[in-house]
């Protein structure tokens, strides 16, 4: 049966620059990379190209050696340009320089009736061989889906109220089969319900609207809204022992995509945005791009930062850097190098802000979009405990004290605070309100990572 979830906690962080629902030009990426990086869970990555070897999309490049059935693939075809290394050889990312026209690895394609009379294991071996299992993630710990796993449920989130969101309905356009046709393959893998969460205060996709063999269940409220995280807390709930696994759409048509037609695709769009973008738009390309080209005269100062991503979770990048797995956003700012006197402690009407003391126009004008930059006001200092971080969470937990726990390596803390409902992305707005400057996000992912590892 479905439901209606409706938040009262969360905050929306309106910025000026959204991408228009229009697809730019340019000239298509040179070179693509895969970042281990991308995937928490990885532990050994082990390479099987070398460069200067010819690849097409869909041959595998790399695996884990703890989960050594997930091949993670190349997103295009052409020669591996670059296999860059970090401290102690770390593999920082594989760098692919890609042919004019992307060439496809070859793997079998399945009508819906025969996707359907499709065993769970024959399924799965060729999500596993293709490169489309990586986008499937699992929950507790937010790490890569072990396939031996039986979920007790499956989640997607059919929208995202993180800042500068892409446009769903936009983004998805005419990808109605392939998505139907992933929802199919996921089927065989729980029991339980595919939930499908969609915005109740926004408009719906036709593709989500009138999916079949999902739970379609409406969210309203702020940011994090859209977090599957929040959406599995209302949900179903996961306690110690339970595992869910979570997809995002466009995983989901890759998914279908590779059984109807038989190849690992990677064609998106992605959305440029941010306040120092002149003309904000999506644009036609693949996984992992290169972003120089998305961004070439398309600036209005030099003195930017590149985000890969939203402005709360995402990650800084050249502005040559290559997007991650899961991105479908760049957002820009201004670098924010500049001091200023008693910026920390006067009213601010040009900036966001949840604290009604500091950011008079956001609550004078709810619907004022801001021009911000990568400033954080402040420093790191002793923890002040206000009560702040569970007014933006709207989950029943407390996260003042699970950060604490983490901070004391207290585990039963932990376990008994609900480290298992969240990842770091459900609590990115508690570092944004913090007046202390902690990295919560870094803080929890050490939490998970005691937690799982003990």
């Amino acid at each position: 049966m479905s439901q209606h979830i409706k938040l009262k906690k969360g905050y929306n962080i309106k910025l000026q620059g959204a991408a228009e629902n229009r697809i730019a030009t340019c000239e298509q990426s040179a070179t693509f990379s895969v970042k281990p990086d991308s995937f928490h869970g990885i532990q050994r990555p082990k390479l099987l190209v070398k460069e200067g070897d010819k690849v097409k999309a869909g041959t595998p490049i790399l695996f884990d050696k703890k989960h050594n059935s997930i091949m993670f693939a190349a997103p295009v075809s052409g020669e591996v340009a670059n296999i860059v290394r970090g401290e102690k050889r770390k593999l920082l990312e594989v760098v692919i320089r890609a042919d004019k026209d992307v060439e496809f690895a070859d793997f079998s394609k399945h009508s819906i009736s025969e996707i359907n009379n499709l065993s769970r294991e024959d399924a799965a071996k060729q999500m596993l061989e293709s490169g489309v299992w990586p986008n499937i993630v699992q929950r507790p710990f937010g790490v890569l889906a072990n396939p031996d796993e039986h979920p007790k449920s499956i989640f997607i989130s059919a929208f995202d109220s993180h800042p500068l969101a892409p446009n769903y309905d936009f983004l998805f356009k005419g990808e109605d089969k392939y998505f139907q046709a992933g929802i199919e393959v996921l089927k065989k893998f729980t029991a339980g319900q595919i939930h499908l969460n969609i915005d109740a205060e926004g408009e719906v996709s036709q593709m989500f609207a009138h999916a079949k063999n999902v739970q379609l269940n409406k969210i309203s409220g702020a940011h994090p809204a859209g977090n599957v995280g929040v959406q599995i807390h209302h949900i179903d709930p996961i306690n110690k022992g339970d595992v869910v696994w979570t997809i995002n759409p466009f995983g989901v048509i890759q998914i279908g995509k590779l059984f109807l037609e038989g190849v690992y695709d990677t064609s998106r769009l992605v959305a440029v945005a941010g306040p120092e973008v002149q003309k904000p738009a999506y644009y036609k390309t693949y996984t992992g791009a290169n972003i120089e080209n998305f961004v070439a005269n398309n600036l209005k100062s030099d003195h930017v930062r590149f985000i890969a991503g939203n402005v709360l979770t995402g990650s800084r990048v050249d502005g040559n850097g290559h997007l991650g797995f899961f991105d479908n956003l760049v957002t820009v700012i201004e670098e924010g190098d500049k001091e200023e006197v008693f910026g920390w402690v006067l009213p601010q009407f040009n900036k966001p802000s949840f604290h009604r003391a500091l950011g008079l126009m956001a609550f004078m004008n709810p619907s004022k979009e801001f021009r911000v930059n990568s400033n954080m006001n402040g420093e790191a200092r002793s923890f002040v405990q206000t009560g702040v971080f569970e007014k933006v969470t709207p989950m029943d937990i407390l996260p003042t004290y699970l950060v604490k726990a983490i901070l004391a390596e207290d585990y039963d803390d932990m376990e008994s605070l609900g480290i298992y409902e969240v990842i770091e992305e459900d609590l990115a707005l508690c570092e944004f309100v913090d007046v202390s400057k902690h990295d919560i996000q870094e803080i929890i992912r050490e939490g998970l990572d005691m937690i799982q590892n003990s």
